[in-house]
C-alpha cells in the first residue's frame, strides 16, 4: 500500500460494533418514552419478524410494520432528536464492544476514514456513530414528509446484503474516491455482507455466527472474536 492510498475501515454496526442487535432495542427504548402501552404490541412485533424468515415479508417492510407498531406512523423531528440522543448515549455506554473500541482507534491511528455501513436507519446509527468518531455513515434511509418528520417506511434500498455494497460503491463515487486508489477493509458479523467482505481489501470476520466462520476459514479471511 502507497502513501498516497486513500484508507477507509468500514464497519457494519449490529453485532460488529455492537454487542447485539438495535432496532428491537430502539423500539423497546422508544415505546418506553413515548408512549409505554405500546409495550403491549411488542408480541405482534415478534410475529411480524417471524414472517421474514417464511419470506412473507422482506425486511425493508418488517421496519416499516414494527415501527408503525412500536413507535406510531408518524414521528416529529423534534422527538427523533430526543429519542435518539437518548438511545445513542445508551448504546455508546453499554452495548459497544471494548475490542471493537480499540480497532476503530487503531484504525484511526493508522491513518484510515472511518465509515460506519449498516442495515439500520440513519436517523439513529448516524448519532451512535458520531459518539464513536465515525467520519461517515451509509445507512437505510427513512421516509420523511415535507416537514422533516419521520414516517413508517424505508426510503430508497434497504442497506443490506447487495444493496450495501450499491450503497458503499455509490458512496465513494460521490466522494471522488477512485476504487483502484482506495485500501479498504471491511469489518462484519454476518454472511449478508460477503459482497462487502469480497469488495474490501482486508475483509474481517468479526465474532462471525456459523456460515461467515466457516466461509472465513475457506476463504482465508482474518476472524476477529470480539467478546
Amino acid at each position: 500500500m502507497t502513501r498516497s492510498m486513500v484508507r477507509i475501515a468500514i464497519y457494519d454496526m449490529d453485532k460488529t460494533i455492537t454487542r447485539g442487535p438495535t432496532w428491537t432495542r430502539f423500539l423497546i427504548a422508544g415505546a418506553q418514552r413515548r408512549a409505554p402501552w405500546r409495550l403491549v404490541l411488542l408480541p405482534l412485533a415478534g410475529v411480524a419478524a417471524l414472517g421474514h424468515p417464511l419470506r412473507l415479508v422482506d425486511r425493508a417492510g418488517l421496519k416499516r410494520v414494527t415501527q408503525r407498531l412500536m413507535l406510531g406512523s408518524r414521528l416529529s423531528a423534534a422527538d427523533v432528536r430526543e429519542l435518539v440522543d437518548a438511545f445513542a448515549d445508551t448504546i455508546d455506554r453499554d452495548e459497544v464492544m471494548a475490542e471493537a473500541r480499540d480497532r476503530i482507534e487503531a484504525d484511526r491511528a493508522a491513518g484510515y476514514r472511518l465509515v460506519l455501513a449498516t442495515a439500520s436507519y440513519r436517523y439513529y446509527a448516524e448519532a451512535i456513530a458520531a459518539r464513536l468518531g465515525f467520519d461517515a455513515v451509509v445507512a437505510t434511509e427513512v421516509r420523511r414528509d415535507d416537514a422533516g418528520d419521520v414516517v413508517s417506511g424505508v426510503a430508497g434500498e434497504n442497506c443490506y446484503g447487495p444493496a450495501k455494497r450499491r450503497m458503499v460503491e455509490a458512496w465513494l463515487a460521490k466522494q471522488g474516491v477512485d476504487r483502484g486508489g482506495a485500501h479498504i477493509r471491511f469489518y462484519s458479523d454476518h454472511v449478508s455482507d460477503v459482497p462487502m467482505l469480497e469488495a474490501a481489501d482486508e475483509p474481517f470476520a468479526v465474532n462471525p455466527h456459523a456460515p461467515l466462520r466457516k466461509l472465513a476459514a475457506a476463504r482465508g479471511w482474518p476472524v476477529l472474536d470480539w467478546t
